[in-house]
């Protein structure tokens, strides 16, 4: 899908608890599960379907309501909470692999198509029931769900959307209400771009790196305030002024992998996991996100995640539209860190 796509349908899983979920997102990043860890998911589950029901998903959103990440409290420095593996067989300490866990509670927003859609209120409503059921047994970024809460919010749904614009934009304006409280995360490679032109006009220098860095941060600069006297015009009074640059709840994010090898035919690569499948070894790819309330989207398109792969440049990662569909259009990296 990209930014121009139309979306037909949405089936909602609201307010999903999952139990340690990974927290380490990639080498250097922590605090909520990869993007690319919902999408694996969503093609997870929709493996699952077999055929089953007429419908295919086209893209991921992700609404986070509460999480708690299983750190340690008091201090400025924080360490992951670790399970202790039971001694060895001679009675010694086994070794401790660090794992980061964090519980959350989600709503998944999956794009879809297919022959559903024109099917009836009833059998619509079953369909999202044993889908959210299927999910149920499945795990979410490394995560398990627990048993849904009863009532009519944590119901799973379908939305069918309206062909007038119009009544399609009201259908979602009601939808997002019952997001709230909670908070989406959306792709914001344009301020990393934006970002990288600003550090380049002080230091040639500078790399989608130091860009990528300068926005993980809090920037604080200092200006001095002057008042003059309307009198006589002099200088009648300074002060320091504090100012930070951050332009919202942005936070680094991997977003998929770029390749560090050409692609090597199946099976040549010894203990590979998949014999039958070409491979081709890969580092991560880092950009920007940013968190924003649900009701500041304008469009089901600027919610939903979607792969895009291109093997002759040796990109795969995921990709979202919401700068896209900003006024005035933005600039987006054509690179990610």
């Amino acid at each position: 899908m990209s930014a121009q796509t139309k979306v037909d349908a949405l089936l909602i899983l609201p307010h999903l608890r999952i139990q340690n979920a990974n927290a380490i997102s990639s080498p250097l990043t922590h605090g909520f599960p990869a993007m690319s860890a919902f999408l694996g998911l969503m093609w997870a589950l929709e493996r699952k379907l077999a055929g089953a029901w007429p419908l295919v998903f086209d893209g991921l959103g992700v609404i986070c309501h509460s999480h708690e990440e299983q750190t340690t409290e008091g201090g400025f420095t924080r360490a992951f909470r670790l399970t202790r593996n039971p001694v060895g067989k001679d009675g010694s300490t086994a070794a401790i692999v660090e794992e980061g866990r964090i519980h959350l509670e989600l709503t998944l927003v999956f794009g879809i198509r297919g022959g559903i859609i024109a099917e009836s209120d009833e059998a619509r409503q079953a369909c999202a029931v044993a889908l959210a059921d299927t999910l149920a047994q499945m795990r979410v970024a490394g995560g398990s769900v627990l048993p849904r809460q009863s009532g009519w919010r944590f119901q799973p749904k379908i939305q069918v959307f309206d062909e007038k614009p119009d009544d399609a934009a009201k259908q979602f304006r009601q939808l997002r209400r019952r997001w709230l409280p909670g908070f989406a995360l959306v792709s914001r490679d344009d301020l990393l771009a934006r970002r990288l032109s600003t550090l380049r006009s002080t230091q040639a220098t500078a790399t989608a790196l130091d860009a990528w860095l300068d926005l993980a941060r809090f920037n604080w600069r200092s200006d001095v305030k002057e008042t003059l006297d309307p009198d006589t015009g002099e200088v009648k009074k300074r002060e320091i002024v504090w100012q930070n640059d951050r332009e919202g709840w942005l936070v680094p994010i991997p977003v998929g992998y770029g390749a560090l090898s050409d692609l090597h035919p199946a099976g040549t690569v010894a203990n590979a996991r998949d014999a039958t499948t070409p491979f081709r070894f890969v580092e991560s790819l880092y950009s920007i996100g940013e968190w924003l309330a649900p009701h500041r989207l304008q469009s089901p398109q600027q919610l939903l995640w979607y792969a895009d792969s291109d093997a002759e440049a040796g990109l795969y990662r995921v990709r979202n539209d919401y700068a896209a569909g900003l006024k005035p259009a933005t600039e987006t990296l054509s690179e990610s860190v």
